[in-house]
Protein backbone atom coordinates (compact mmCIF):
# COMPACT_ATOMS: atom_id res chain seq x y z
CA UNK A 1 0.00 0.00 0.00
CA UNK A 2 1.24 3.21 -0.70
CA UNK A 3 1.85 5.59 2.06
CA UNK A 4 -0.58 7.77 3.15
CA UNK A 5 1.55 10.55 3.59
CA UNK A 6 2.97 10.06 0.57
CA UNK A 7 -0.23 10.12 -1.23
CA UNK A 8 -0.42 14.28 -1.06
CA UNK A 9 3.42 14.98 -2.13
CA UNK A 10 3.42 18.14 -3.36
CA UNK A 11 5.42 19.29 -6.67
CA UNK A 12 8.94 21.04 -6.29
CA UNK A 13 8.28 24.52 -5.84
CA UNK A 14 4.36 24.02 -4.61
CA UNK A 15 5.10 25.16 -1.41
CA UNK A 16 3.86 29.16 -1.09
CA UNK A 17 5.48 32.28 0.34
CA UNK A 18 8.57 32.76 2.43
CA UNK A 19 9.46 29.85 5.20
CA UNK A 20 9.56 32.71 8.37
CA UNK A 21 5.94 33.65 6.78
CA UNK A 22 4.57 29.64 7.09
CA UNK A 23 6.05 29.04 10.51
CA UNK A 24 4.50 32.30 12.09
CA UNK A 25 1.08 31.20 10.52
CA UNK A 26 2.09 27.91 13.00
CA UNK A 27 2.69 29.98 16.08
CA UNK A 28 -0.72 31.80 15.58
CA UNK A 29 -2.88 28.85 14.96
CA UNK A 30 -1.63 27.37 18.19
CA UNK A 31 -3.33 29.74 20.13
CA UNK A 32 -6.66 28.95 19.62
CA UNK A 33 -5.47 25.06 19.70
CA UNK A 34 -4.12 25.49 22.80
CA UNK A 35 -6.94 27.63 24.31
CA UNK A 36 -9.43 25.13 23.05
CA UNK A 37 -7.41 21.86 24.49
CA UNK A 38 -6.84 23.66 27.85
CA UNK A 39 -10.72 24.56 28.17
CA UNK A 40 -11.54 20.65 28.08
CA UNK A 41 -9.62 20.26 31.54
CA UNK A 42 -8.72 23.24 33.08
CA UNK A 43 -11.97 22.63 34.84
CA UNK A 44 -10.69 19.70 36.68
CA UNK A 45 -8.88 21.60 39.18
CA UNK A 46 -11.93 24.43 40.00
CA UNK A 47 -14.50 21.53 40.76
CA UNK A 48 -13.57 21.32 44.17
CA UNK A 49 -14.18 25.30 44.59
CA UNK A 50 -17.03 24.76 41.94
CA UNK A 51 -18.43 22.29 44.13
CA UNK A 52 -18.42 24.83 47.58
CA UNK A 53 -19.74 28.03 46.05
CA UNK A 54 -22.30 26.55 43.50
CA UNK A 55 -23.26 23.14 44.99
CA UNK A 56 -23.71 21.43 41.91
CA UNK A 57 -25.79 17.99 42.18
CA UNK A 58 -23.24 14.98 41.14
CA UNK A 59 -25.04 14.93 37.30
CA UNK A 60 -24.84 18.83 37.53
CA UNK A 61 -20.57 18.69 38.23
CA UNK A 62 -20.26 16.18 35.18
CA UNK A 63 -22.54 18.22 33.21
CA UNK A 64 -20.40 21.52 33.46
CA UNK A 65 -17.65 18.97 32.49
CA UNK A 66 -18.94 17.27 29.59
CA UNK A 67 -21.37 19.76 27.74
CA UNK A 68 -18.65 21.45 26.06
CA UNK A 69 -16.74 18.82 24.38
CA UNK A 70 -20.51 17.17 23.88
CA UNK A 71 -21.14 20.28 21.93
CA UNK A 72 -17.99 20.84 20.61
CA UNK A 73 -18.08 17.40 19.26
CA UNK A 74 -21.24 17.12 17.81
CA UNK A 75 -20.70 20.77 15.14
CA UNK A 76 -17.18 20.29 14.32
CA UNK A 77 -18.22 17.95 11.56
CA UNK A 78 -20.69 20.97 10.73
CA UNK A 79 -18.64 23.91 11.00
CA UNK A 80 -15.56 22.18 9.28
CA UNK A 81 -17.77 21.81 6.26
CA UNK A 82 -19.28 25.64 6.60
CA UNK A 83 -15.42 26.79 6.98
CA UNK A 84 -14.78 25.04 3.93
CA UNK A 85 -17.65 27.14 2.34
CA UNK A 86 -17.14 30.84 4.17
CA UNK A 87 -13.52 30.97 4.42
CA UNK A 88 -11.61 29.06 7.12
CA UNK A 89 -9.42 32.25 8.38
CA UNK A 90 -12.89 34.35 8.40
CA UNK A 91 -14.78 31.44 10.55
CA UNK A 92 -11.87 31.35 13.10
CA UNK A 93 -12.48 34.94 13.59
CA UNK A 94 -16.13 34.78 14.01
CA UNK A 95 -15.21 31.40 16.92
CA UNK A 96 -12.87 33.81 18.53
CA UNK A 97 -15.05 36.70 19.02
CA UNK A 98 -17.95 34.37 20.71
CA UNK A 99 -15.46 32.31 22.43
CA UNK A 100 -13.78 35.49 24.46
CA UNK A 101 -17.71 36.97 24.90
CA UNK A 102 -19.12 33.82 26.49
CA UNK A 103 -15.64 32.88 28.35
CA UNK A 104 -16.36 36.25 30.26
CA UNK A 105 -20.09 35.27 30.92
CA UNK A 106 -19.03 31.94 32.55
CA UNK A 107 -16.59 33.17 34.68
CA UNK A 108 -19.51 34.91 36.69
CA UNK A 109 -21.76 32.13 36.59
CA UNK A 110 -24.37 32.33 39.49
CA UNK A 111 -25.66 28.87 39.38
CA UNK A 112 -24.55 25.37 38.56
CA UNK A 113 -27.26 25.49 35.72
CA UNK A 114 -26.06 29.21 34.29
CA UNK A 115 -22.26 27.18 34.44
CA UNK A 116 -23.49 24.45 31.99
CA UNK A 117 -25.41 26.73 29.88
CA UNK A 118 -22.53 28.49 29.58
CA UNK A 119 -19.96 26.08 28.82
CA UNK A 120 -22.43 25.17 25.89
CA UNK A 121 -22.20 27.72 24.61
CA UNK A 122 -18.61 28.43 24.71
CA UNK A 123 -18.78 24.34 22.64
CA UNK A 124 -20.48 26.23 19.94
CA UNK A 125 -17.96 28.57 19.57
CA UNK A 126 -15.06 26.63 20.18
CA UNK A 127 -16.33 24.54 17.18
CA UNK A 128 -15.67 27.05 14.39
CA UNK A 129 -12.41 27.31 15.75
CA UNK A 130 -11.08 23.66 15.45
CA UNK A 131 -11.58 22.97 12.17
CA UNK A 132 -9.61 25.95 10.72
CA UNK A 133 -6.68 25.53 12.71
CA UNK A 134 -5.53 21.95 11.03
CA UNK A 135 -7.41 22.81 7.87
CA UNK A 136 -5.67 26.10 7.19
CA UNK A 137 -1.84 24.32 8.29
CA UNK A 138 -2.98 21.57 6.08
CA UNK A 139 -3.02 24.36 3.05
CA UNK A 140 0.09 26.98 4.80
CA UNK A 141 2.15 23.73 4.52
CA UNK A 142 2.00 21.65 1.33
CA UNK A 143 5.65 20.42 1.45
CA UNK A 144 5.56 16.70 2.74
CA UNK A 145 7.98 17.09 5.82
CA UNK A 146 7.08 20.64 6.44
CA UNK A 147 3.52 19.41 7.11
CA UNK A 148 4.65 16.51 9.20
CA UNK A 149 6.58 18.83 11.66
CA UNK A 150 3.72 21.44 11.44
CA UNK A 151 1.29 18.70 12.51
CA UNK A 152 3.38 17.11 15.20
CA UNK A 153 3.65 20.40 16.58
CA UNK A 154 -0.27 20.84 16.31
CA UNK A 155 -0.71 17.62 17.62
CA UNK A 156 1.74 18.18 20.66
CA UNK A 157 0.15 21.30 21.43
CA UNK A 158 -3.59 19.96 21.39
CA UNK A 159 -2.09 16.57 23.75
CA UNK A 160 -0.41 19.02 26.02
CA UNK A 161 -2.67 21.63 26.32
CA UNK A 162 -4.78 19.06 28.03
CA UNK A 163 -2.52 18.68 30.51
CA UNK A 164 -1.07 22.19 30.76
CA UNK A 165 -5.03 22.76 31.99
CA UNK A 166 -5.01 21.46 35.59
CA UNK A 167 -1.40 23.67 36.14
CA UNK A 168 -2.93 26.81 34.70
CA UNK A 169 -5.70 26.18 36.35
CA UNK A 170 -3.67 25.61 39.39
CA UNK A 171 -1.99 28.66 39.19
CA UNK A 172 -5.09 31.23 38.86
CA UNK A 173 -7.16 29.08 41.45
CA UNK A 174 -4.32 29.62 44.08
CA UNK A 175 -4.89 33.83 43.38
CA UNK A 176 -8.25 34.08 42.03
CA UNK A 177 -11.93 32.32 42.31
CA UNK A 178 -12.42 29.79 39.82
CA UNK A 179 -14.04 32.08 37.57
CA UNK A 180 -10.89 33.22 36.50
CA UNK A 181 -10.20 29.86 34.51
CA UNK A 182 -12.66 31.29 31.52
CA UNK A 183 -10.78 35.00 31.78
CA UNK A 184 -7.84 33.34 30.47
CA UNK A 185 -9.69 33.09 26.90
CA UNK A 186 -9.97 36.87 26.49
CA UNK A 187 -6.56 38.15 26.11
CA UNK A 188 -5.38 35.02 24.23
CA UNK A 189 -8.51 35.29 21.55
CA UNK A 190 -7.64 39.40 21.07
CA UNK A 191 -4.16 38.57 20.21
CA UNK A 192 -5.18 35.48 17.77
CA UNK A 193 -7.83 39.07 16.60
CA UNK A 194 -4.95 41.03 16.00
CA UNK A 195 -2.19 38.78 14.08
CA UNK A 196 -4.06 36.27 12.42
CA UNK A 197 -5.46 38.70 9.80
CA UNK A 198 -1.91 39.49 9.11
CA UNK A 199 -0.01 36.27 9.26
CA UNK A 200 -2.71 33.46 8.26
CA UNK A 201 -4.36 33.39 4.26
CA UNK A 202 -7.73 32.80 3.78
CA UNK A 203 -8.52 29.39 2.11
CA UNK A 204 -12.02 27.98 1.40
CA UNK A 205 -12.99 24.92 -0.94
CA UNK A 206 -13.38 26.29 -4.61
CA UNK A 207 -16.70 24.22 -4.92
CA UNK A 208 -18.53 23.67 -1.76
CA UNK A 209 -21.85 21.52 -1.75
CA UNK A 210 -24.67 23.29 -0.99
CA UNK A 211 -25.59 23.78 2.70
CA UNK A 212 -27.41 20.71 4.17
CA UNK A 213 -29.70 21.48 7.60
CA UNK A 214 -30.80 17.92 7.79
CA UNK A 215 -27.03 16.62 7.90
CA UNK A 216 -26.32 18.76 10.66
CA UNK A 217 -29.06 18.00 12.82
CA UNK A 218 -28.54 14.41 12.23
CA UNK A 219 -25.04 13.90 13.35
CA UNK A 220 -26.31 16.54 16.66
CA UNK A 221 -29.06 13.70 16.84
CA UNK A 222 -26.84 10.76 16.60
CA UNK A 223 -23.96 11.54 18.92
CA UNK A 224 -25.79 14.09 21.66
CA UNK A 225 -28.22 10.61 22.80
CA UNK A 226 -25.08 8.29 22.85
CA UNK A 227 -22.99 10.58 24.74
CA UNK A 228 -26.18 10.93 27.24
CA UNK A 229 -26.43 7.15 27.01
CA UNK A 230 -23.27 6.29 28.29
CA UNK A 231 -23.33 8.68 30.93
CA UNK A 232 -26.63 6.82 32.45
CA UNK A 233 -25.57 3.60 31.91
CA UNK A 234 -21.71 4.24 33.56
CA UNK A 235 -23.66 6.15 36.82
CA UNK A 236 -26.79 3.99 36.92
CA UNK A 237 -26.05 0.82 35.33
CA UNK A 238 -27.92 -0.78 32.79
CA UNK A 239 -31.29 0.63 32.20
CA UNK A 240 -33.91 1.21 30.10
CA UNK A 241 -33.51 4.75 29.38
CA UNK A 242 -29.63 4.67 28.96
CA UNK A 243 -29.80 2.02 26.42
CA UNK A 244 -33.04 3.83 24.39
CA UNK A 245 -30.37 6.66 24.38
CA UNK A 246 -28.08 5.05 22.57
CA UNK A 247 -29.70 3.19 20.25
CA UNK A 248 -31.76 6.06 19.14
CA UNK A 249 -28.59 7.64 18.48
CA UNK A 250 -27.40 4.89 16.66
CA UNK A 251 -30.47 5.20 14.07
CA UNK A 252 -30.12 8.84 13.54
CA UNK A 253 -26.07 8.07 12.77
CA UNK A 254 -27.40 5.17 10.54
CA UNK A 255 -29.86 7.72 8.77
CA UNK A 256 -26.99 10.49 8.99
CA UNK A 257 -24.39 7.72 7.16
CA UNK A 258 -26.79 6.64 4.26
CA UNK A 259 -27.96 10.56 3.93
CA UNK A 260 -24.00 11.16 3.08
CA UNK A 261 -23.69 7.96 0.81
CA UNK A 262 -26.81 9.06 -1.43
CA UNK A 263 -25.18 13.30 -2.00
CA UNK A 264 -23.43 13.80 -4.86
CA UNK A 265 -21.95 16.73 -2.54
CA UNK A 266 -21.63 14.93 0.90
CA UNK A 267 -21.13 17.35 3.80
CA UNK A 268 -18.94 14.12 5.25
CA UNK A 269 -17.03 11.93 3.05
CA UNK A 270 -18.07 8.42 4.92
CA UNK A 271 -16.32 6.96 2.36
CA UNK A 272 -13.23 8.13 3.43
CA UNK A 273 -13.83 5.05 6.43
CA UNK A 274 -13.16 2.45 3.83
CA UNK A 275 -9.43 3.39 4.01
CA UNK A 276 -8.61 1.06 7.12
CA UNK A 277 -5.38 3.48 7.95
CA UNK A 278 -8.06 6.96 8.13
CA UNK A 279 -10.39 4.69 10.17
CA UNK A 280 -7.41 3.37 12.54
CA UNK A 281 -6.29 6.52 12.84
CA UNK A 282 -9.34 8.21 13.93
CA UNK A 283 -10.14 5.39 16.54
CA UNK A 284 -6.64 5.61 17.71
CA UNK A 285 -7.12 9.19 17.95
CA UNK A 286 -10.63 8.81 20.05
CA UNK A 287 -9.13 6.06 22.22
CA UNK A 288 -5.56 7.97 23.98
CA UNK A 289 -7.82 10.69 24.71
CA UNK A 290 -10.36 8.89 26.14
CA UNK A 291 -7.33 7.65 28.62
CA UNK A 292 -6.01 10.62 28.78
CA UNK A 293 -8.70 12.99 29.80
CA UNK A 294 -9.78 10.38 31.62
CA UNK A 295 -7.31 10.06 33.94
CA UNK A 296 -7.18 14.00 35.11
CA UNK A 297 -10.38 13.53 36.00
CA UNK A 298 -9.79 11.93 38.59
CA UNK A 299 -6.09 12.27 39.61
CA UNK A 300 -6.80 16.49 39.78
CA UNK A 301 -9.48 15.52 42.76
CA UNK A 302 -6.84 12.73 44.27
CA UNK A 303 -3.80 15.27 44.72
CA UNK A 304 -6.37 18.14 46.00
CA UNK A 305 -8.62 16.37 48.07
CA UNK A 306 -7.31 13.39 48.92
CA UNK A 307 -3.55 14.18 49.32
CA UNK A 308 -4.20 17.74 50.21
CA UNK A 309 -2.31 19.63 47.74
CA UNK A 310 -3.02 23.57 47.00
CA UNK A 311 -4.06 23.59 43.28
CA UNK A 312 -0.48 24.83 42.23
CA UNK A 313 1.07 21.98 43.83
CA UNK A 314 -0.88 19.79 42.43
CA UNK A 315 -0.37 21.36 38.63
CA UNK A 316 3.23 20.74 39.12
CA UNK A 317 3.32 17.17 39.86
CA UNK A 318 1.56 16.89 36.18
CA UNK A 319 4.28 19.14 34.47
CA UNK A 320 6.95 16.68 33.92
CA UNK A 321 4.31 14.78 32.02
CA UNK A 322 3.00 17.43 30.37
CA UNK A 323 6.65 18.31 29.35
CA UNK A 324 6.93 14.50 28.06
CA UNK A 325 4.23 14.37 26.42
CA UNK A 326 5.19 17.60 24.08
CA UNK A 327 8.89 15.82 23.74
CA UNK A 328 7.64 12.32 22.80
CA UNK A 329 5.26 14.38 20.29
CA UNK A 330 8.08 16.17 18.04
CA UNK A 331 10.28 13.13 18.03
CA UNK A 332 8.13 10.74 16.98
CA UNK A 333 8.54 12.84 13.69
CA UNK A 334 12.35 11.61 13.11
CA UNK A 335 11.38 8.16 14.64
CA UNK A 336 8.18 7.56 12.05
CA UNK A 337 10.82 8.36 9.04
CA UNK A 338 12.63 4.99 10.06
CA UNK A 339 9.88 3.02 11.81
CA UNK A 340 6.07 1.87 10.64
CA UNK A 341 3.50 3.87 11.95
CA UNK A 342 1.66 1.12 13.18
CA UNK A 343 4.77 0.18 15.39
CA UNK A 344 5.46 3.72 16.75
CA UNK A 345 1.39 3.82 17.69
CA UNK A 346 1.54 0.97 19.21
CA UNK A 347 4.91 0.94 21.43
CA UNK A 348 3.64 4.26 22.70
CA UNK A 349 0.01 2.99 23.51
CA UNK A 350 1.89 0.30 25.42
CA UNK A 351 3.65 2.72 27.62
CA UNK A 352 0.18 4.48 28.15
CA UNK A 353 -1.17 0.97 29.16
CA UNK A 354 2.01 0.88 31.54
CA UNK A 355 0.59 4.38 33.33
CA UNK A 356 -2.71 3.16 34.10
CA UNK A 357 -1.45 -0.19 35.46
CA UNK A 358 1.12 1.95 37.61
CA UNK A 359 -2.36 3.72 38.96
CA UNK A 360 -4.02 1.13 39.56
CA UNK A 361 -1.80 -0.70 41.33
CA UNK A 362 -0.99 2.41 43.91
CA UNK A 363 -4.22 4.09 44.13
CA UNK A 364 -4.63 5.06 47.76
CA UNK A 365 -1.53 4.86 48.82
CA UNK A 366 -1.46 8.76 48.61
CA UNK A 367 2.11 8.66 47.02
CA UNK A 368 2.61 11.90 44.67
CA UNK A 369 5.78 10.38 43.19
CA UNK A 370 3.52 7.32 42.19
CA UNK A 371 1.17 9.75 40.49
CA UNK A 372 3.68 11.48 38.43
CA UNK A 373 5.52 8.61 37.25
CA UNK A 374 2.27 7.44 35.81
CA UNK A 375 1.25 10.39 34.03
CA UNK A 376 4.77 10.97 32.71
CA UNK A 377 4.28 7.46 31.11
CA UNK A 378 0.90 7.66 29.87
CA UNK A 379 1.65 10.79 28.51
CA UNK A 380 5.07 9.77 26.60
CA UNK A 381 2.48 7.35 24.87
CA UNK A 382 -0.46 9.77 23.73
CA UNK A 383 1.76 12.65 22.76
CA UNK A 384 3.13 9.65 20.38
CA UNK A 385 0.10 7.92 19.24
CA UNK A 386 -1.60 11.70 18.40
CA UNK A 387 1.33 13.21 16.22
CA UNK A 388 1.00 10.35 13.80
CA UNK A 389 -2.71 9.43 13.53
CA UNK A 390 -3.38 13.08 13.21
CA UNK A 391 -0.67 12.67 10.19
CA UNK A 392 -2.52 9.99 8.94
CA UNK A 393 -5.92 11.64 9.20
CA UNK A 394 -5.16 14.94 7.27
CA UNK A 395 -2.66 13.09 4.40
CA UNK A 396 -5.44 11.07 3.25
CA UNK A 397 -7.65 13.76 1.63
CA UNK A 398 -7.01 16.82 -1.09
CA UNK A 399 -6.33 20.42 0.19
CA UNK A 400 -10.27 21.42 -0.65
CA UNK A 401 -11.43 19.06 1.59
CA UNK A 402 -9.10 19.79 4.28
CA UNK A 403 -11.51 21.63 6.80
CA UNK A 404 -14.20 18.13 6.63
CA UNK A 405 -11.11 15.96 7.15
CA UNK A 406 -9.55 18.44 10.10
CA UNK A 407 -13.18 17.93 11.58
CA UNK A 408 -13.32 14.37 11.72
CA UNK A 409 -10.13 14.02 13.70
CA UNK A 410 -10.86 16.88 15.95
CA UNK A 411 -14.31 14.90 16.50
CA UNK A 412 -12.56 11.89 17.48
CA UNK A 413 -10.80 14.07 19.83
CA UNK A 414 -13.91 15.58 21.52
CA UNK A 415 -15.52 12.39 21.86
CA UNK A 416 -13.01 10.97 23.72
CA UNK A 417 -12.72 13.43 25.58
CA UNK A 418 -16.82 13.36 26.25
CA UNK A 419 -16.88 9.62 27.30
CA UNK A 420 -13.14 9.51 28.89
CA UNK A 421 -15.30 12.17 31.69
CA UNK A 422 -18.54 10.30 31.08
CA UNK A 423 -17.80 6.68 31.11
CA UNK A 424 -14.54 6.96 33.41
CA UNK A 425 -15.81 9.87 35.74
CA UNK A 426 -19.41 8.33 35.71
CA UNK A 427 -17.79 5.19 36.79
CA UNK A 428 -16.26 6.25 39.77
CA UNK A 429 -18.95 8.51 41.09
CA UNK A 430 -21.04 5.60 40.63
CA UNK A 431 -18.31 3.77 43.02
CA UNK A 432 -17.88 6.39 45.10
CA UNK A 433 -21.26 6.87 45.74
CA UNK A 434 -22.07 2.88 46.47
CA UNK A 435 -18.58 2.88 48.99
CA UNK A 436 -18.82 5.73 50.97
CA UNK A 437 -20.34 5.53 54.35
CA UNK A 438 -22.04 8.94 56.22
CA UNK A 439 -21.70 8.39 60.23
CA UNK A 440 -24.70 8.63 62.01
CA UNK A 441 -26.05 11.84 63.07
CA UNK A 442 -24.91 13.76 59.99
CA UNK A 443 -28.01 16.15 58.75
CA UNK A 444 -30.10 14.19 55.81
CA UNK A 445 -29.35 16.98 53.01
CA UNK A 446 -25.37 17.07 54.27
CA UNK A 447 -25.50 12.92 53.77
CA UNK A 448 -27.13 13.20 50.00
CA UNK A 449 -24.37 16.12 49.44
CA UNK A 450 -21.27 13.87 51.26
CA UNK A 451 -22.28 10.90 49.26
CA UNK A 452 -22.92 12.28 45.96
CA UNK A 453 -18.95 13.56 44.76
CA UNK A 454 -15.77 13.40 46.98
CA UNK A 455 -15.72 17.36 46.70
CA UNK A 456 -18.98 17.06 48.66
CA UNK A 457 -18.05 15.28 51.07
CA UNK A 458 -14.74 17.63 52.03
CA UNK A 459 -17.41 20.32 52.32
CA UNK A 460 -19.60 18.42 54.63
CA UNK A 461 -16.89 17.67 56.79
CA UNK A 462 -15.58 20.73 57.23
CA UNK A 463 -18.57 21.66 58.85
CA UNK A 464 -19.20 18.44 61.07
CA UNK A 465 -17.33 17.78 64.76
CA UNK A 466 -13.63 16.42 64.89
CA UNK A 467 -14.91 13.15 65.16
CA UNK A 468 -17.03 12.96 62.44
CA UNK A 469 -15.66 14.85 60.10
CA UNK A 470 -12.40 12.01 59.77
CA UNK A 471 -14.98 9.27 59.95
CA UNK A 472 -16.60 10.78 57.23
CA UNK A 473 -13.20 12.06 55.39
CA UNK A 474 -11.54 8.20 55.62
CA UNK A 475 -14.66 6.57 54.32
CA UNK A 476 -14.68 9.27 51.58
CA UNK A 477 -10.90 8.63 50.77
CA UNK A 478 -10.91 5.17 51.04
CA UNK A 479 -14.29 4.74 48.64
CA UNK A 480 -12.82 7.25 46.02
CA UNK A 481 -9.41 4.91 46.20
CA UNK A 482 -11.68 1.68 44.94
CA UNK A 483 -12.96 3.77 42.26
CA UNK A 484 -9.80 4.72 40.92
CA UNK A 485 -8.52 1.38 40.71
CA UNK A 486 -11.88 0.46 38.45
CA UNK A 487 -11.48 3.77 36.86
CA UNK A 488 -7.41 2.40 35.86
CA UNK A 489 -8.20 -1.00 34.61
CA UNK A 490 -10.78 0.59 31.95
CA UNK A 491 -8.15 2.56 30.82
CA UNK A 492 -5.68 0.04 30.95
CA UNK A 493 -8.20 -1.95 28.36
CA UNK A 494 -8.83 1.06 26.41
CA UNK A 495 -5.53 2.01 25.49
CA UNK A 496 -4.15 -1.93 24.79
CA UNK A 497 -7.60 -1.83 22.07
CA UNK A 498 -6.14 1.30 20.88
CA UNK A 499 -2.69 -0.38 20.22
CA UNK A 500 -4.40 -3.67 18.78
CA UNK A 501 -6.30 -1.12 16.45
CA UNK A 502 -3.04 0.15 15.58
CA UNK A 503 -0.93 -3.06 14.97
CA UNK A 504 -4.00 -3.86 12.69
CA UNK A 505 -5.29 -1.36 10.72
CA UNK A 506 -2.17 1.14 9.94
CA UNK A 507 0.21 -2.43 9.39
CA UNK A 508 0.35 -1.44 5.25
CA UNK A 509 1.03 2.40 5.93
CA UNK A 510 5.05 2.82 5.67
CA UNK A 511 6.42 6.36 6.31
Amino acid sequence: MTSLLEQTRPAPGETPGPAWRRWTALVVLMLPVLLVSIDNTVLSFALPQISESLAPSGTQLLWIVDVYPLVLAGLLVPMGSFADRVGRRRLLLVGAVGFAAVSAVAAFAPTAGALVAARAGLGFFGAMLMPSTLSLLRNVFTDREERRLAIAIWAAGFAAGSAVGPIVGGVLLEHFWWGSVFLLAVPVLALLLVLAPIFVPESRDPAPGRLDVVSIVLVMAAMTPVVYGIKTLAKGGAGALGLAAIAGGVAMGVLFVRRQLRRPDPMLDVRLFAVPAFTGSVLVNLLSVFALVGFLFFVSQDLQLVIGLSPVEAGLVLLPGTIAMVIAGLSVVRVVRRVRPAHVVAAGLGLSAVGYLVTALTAGRGEVAWIGLAFVVLALGVGSAETVSNDLVVSTVPAAKAGAASAISETAYEVGAVLGTAVLGGILTASYSASVVVPHGVPAADAVTATETLGGATSVAAGLPADQAGALLDSAHAAFGSGVVVTSAIGLVAVLVAAGIALTMLRDVRS
